[in-house]
């Protein structure tokens, strides 16, 4: 569990890391050069024509750094789901396997409850760490100790319970980066509109140049942070009902491959 932790904590790490270069050398080298010479040429055609209306072009409405570090997040965000999203496909493909060997009609007593377990004992270690096995093996090992169906359907529950909670817990990052992008674009806003109000001076004078660009800023930024939001918003909660499916999916795969074959001798009920 511990090397997991560090492995993802290693991968988040480098995901941000890779997504600030990238975007980063994507706004150096395409985006505010572009939105630039698109910039000159409007006010250009502002200055000599007082009827033109300015285009909205994808490189200035993604130019200023609000923009920039909004979809850095996202891109974040999403390398982050995407791992979280593999490790949840790769444990819905152990529900498709048998992993204790049990046909129609037979029965679970408490001895042999360790012969069951075996199969599931001998999995990899990193698939023995995913929520199957790990339901099954709680499961069997209280049905050998207590003896006792109802302690096994609580174990079973409580397992999964668990492993819901952890999922939870651990998309805490993301939740804040849904929650920060929106943050940014606000700021954006608060600043392009100080900015407008800076140069009011030249509005009054004829000059509306700075005005507009400056409030194309805060519009642009609170456009750009708004649409990212709601993209990683929707892809966040797809996770959240797969790793929802996953959970229940388990619940019934124990209750229909172990639990419901479990019997306990007549000899131990009547003491």
């Amino acid at each position: 569990m511990k090397q997991r932790l560090l492995s993802e904590a290693l991968y988040q790490i480098g995901a941000l890391i890779i997504a600030v270069i990238v975007v980063h050398a994507a706004y150096v080298a395409v985006i505010r050069p572009n939105a630039e010479l698109i910039q000159e040429q409007q006010n250009v055609l502002q200055q000599t024509d007082t009827n033109f209306v300015p285009e909205r072009s994808v490189y200035i409405i993604l130019k200023d750094f609000e923009q920039e570090t909004c979809i850095i997040l996202l891109l974040w965000a999403l390398s982050i789901i995407g791992m979280k999203t593999q490790q949840t496909l790769k444990e819905r493909a152990l529900l498709d396997r048998t992993l204790i060997q049990i046909s129609d009609g037979m029965s679970i007593l408490p001895e042999d409850a360790r012969n069951y377990a075996r199969p599931v004992q001998a999995l990899p270690e990193t698939e023995r760490q995913y929520l199957l096995p790990r339901a099954l093996l709680s499961g069997l090992h209280r049905f050998q100790t207590t003896r006792n169906i109802q302690d096994v359907a609580t174990t079973i529950k409580g397992t999964c319970d668990n492993e819901a909670d952890r999922m939870e817990t651990e998309l805490t990052i993301v939740r804040y980066i849904a929650w920060a992008i929106p943050s940014i674009g606000f700021l954006g806003t608060v600043r392009g509109i100080g900015t407008a109000l800076g140069q009011a001076y030249q509005a009054v004078s004829g000059d509306i140049v700075g005005v507009t660009v400056s409030l194309g800023v805060a519009f642009n930024s609170t456009f750009v942070a708004l649409v990212v939001s709601i993209l990683l918003m929707f892809v966040l909660h797809q996770l959240q009902l797969i790793q929802d499916r996953l959970v229940l999916d388990c619940q019934n795969y124990c209750d229909e491959r172990m639990l419901r074959h479990l019997q306990v001798p007549e000899r131990d009920t009547q003491t």
